[in-house]
């Protein structure tokens, strides 16, 4: 099996951004300022809106067809006896032209209910660049009452909300982990990527004056009423050592092999895998099913059970199925290789 070089796939969102993404790949700037993200090897659409999202491989086949088509090939014999033919993973490059709206995604509990697709939502950020003062809310900084949230989002008290959020101030390098329920937005000023269990399912706590088609309490993607949404929301104080305890990676991350480390806390392990691949001037990959982001430098990705070879540069985005076996890197190039959990 082959990996595949992938274009920008960038379905329109509700907030602008993407002039980064083009920097970063070397392509014109979109026209369509409401771009911010590229959906790197989705087999996940856009809720409500497929194919929007879905990745087409330069075969004409979108991959989630060629996944259901071959699962063991791409994703390997033991996710498949584990998970079946399910990915596991969204991986995406964001660009925040401006801030995200205040949201959530519910837990995997949630998500077995009728209230959303069944898969969970914990997201994962790596940063790539960052303005001098560019931040992430994440989490509330106190215990908020179930009633108090109610008002703030029926009556979109959106500073509110805002200053009872912890701002977690982020540069390039940083590992972040957002568990499901946790309210967050990304500040504008960032190019970052985004790893996510594979659903589009989010619980908007803020949507005055964002651009929604039809917004509704709740989100555009949860259909449920405001009581049933809100009841997604974790409304437990997170303290900025808790966050720095439990949800920033260690800097450098966590050494695997040479070249190799995990950038992503422990508590992620079970859901989200994040690589930070360093070949300088070479390093080995394990077969897996994963999607690589080329940060910077250049090299080749050398695959010899699948006699292949790919040149890559900074900018550059590859699915690798499972079947294409273990890997040889030569740089020097930094990379994130971003894997589901086993």
């Amino acid at each position: 099996m082959r990996p595949l070089l992938l274009p920008a796939n960038q379905p329109r969102s509700c907030y602008r951004g993407g002039a980064r993404i083009a920097a970063f790949r070397g392509t014109p700037p979109p026209s369509d300022p409401y771009r911010p993200e590229d959906w790197i090897a989705s087999t996940t659409a856009r809720l409500g809106q497929a194919p929007a999202g879905l990745t087409t491989l330069p075969d004409g086949r979108l991959l989630r067809a060629a996944v259901e088509a071959d699962p063991m090939g791409w994703l390997g014999r033991e996710r498949l006896a584990r998970h079946g033919a399910d990915a596991g993973l969204l991986v995406k490059l964001l660009d925040t032209g401006e801030r995200q709206p205040l949201h959530l995604h519910p837990d995997r509990d949630v998500a077995r209910s009728s209230l959303a697709p069944p898969c969970g939502g914990a997201v994962a950020w790596v940063i790539v660049e960052a303005d001098p003062d560019a931040a992430v809310h994440l989490g509330f900084s106190r215990d908020v009452d179930a009633d108090e949230l109610a008002r703030w989002v029926a009556d979109q008290k959106i500073e509110t909300m805002l200053a009872v959020t912890n701002r977690v101030p982020v540069r390039a390098g940083d590992a972040v982990l957002c568990p499901a329920g946790v309210p967050h937005a990304i500040g504008a000023g960032i190019l970052l990527v985004e790893l996510r269990e594979p659903t589009d399912v989010s619980v908007l706590l803020e949507w005055d004056g964002v651009a929604l088609d039809g917004a509704a309490p709740g989100s555009p993607g949860l259909g449920a009423g405001l009581d049933a949404a809100l009841g997604c929301v974790d409304r437990s104080a997170w303290s900025p050592a808790r966050i720095d305890a439990e949800l920033r990676g260690a800097p450098g991350g966590r050494a695997v092999r040479d070249g190799i480390a995990r950038l992503l806390p422990p508590a992620a392990d079970g859901l989200l895998v994040a690589e930070r691949v360093d070949a300088r001037p070479r390093c080995r990959l394990d077969a897996a099913f994963a999607v690589l982001v080329v940060l910077s430098g250049g090299g080749l990705l050398i695959w010899p059970d699948a006699g292949e070879t790919l040149e890559v540069r900074a900018g550059d985005t590859v699915v690798v199925p499972h079947g294409a076996g273990a890997a040889r890197v030569e740089g020097p190039l930094a990379a994130v290789r971003a894997r589901p959990a086993p």
